[in-house]
């Protein structure tokens, strides 16, 4: 019984785009794998931009950079 945990920050992956990940998923994991459709369980956990660091810096900081005329 496969479980495929996907972690997205919470910035706005629409409920049509997460049952696409859903279904890829599984999917790939029935075409690569030969694993049972039936119970192979996604999971997508949405975490806030504050609660995900990369660097030393939380995404929301990094986002909120990006988004400043100039910024690399």
């Amino acid at each position: 019984m496969p479980y495929v945990n996907i972690r997205l920050t919470d910035e706005g992956a629409t409920p049509e785009q997460k049952a696409r990940l859903i279904a890829g998923v599984t999917d790939l994991l029935v075409d690569v794998l030969g694993k049972n459709r039936a119970t192979t369980i996604v999971v997508i956990d949405e975490v806030p931009t504050d609660n995900w660091g990369i660097a030393g810096e939380t995404v929301t900081v990094r986002r909120a950079r990006e988004k400043q005329p100039g910024a690399r």
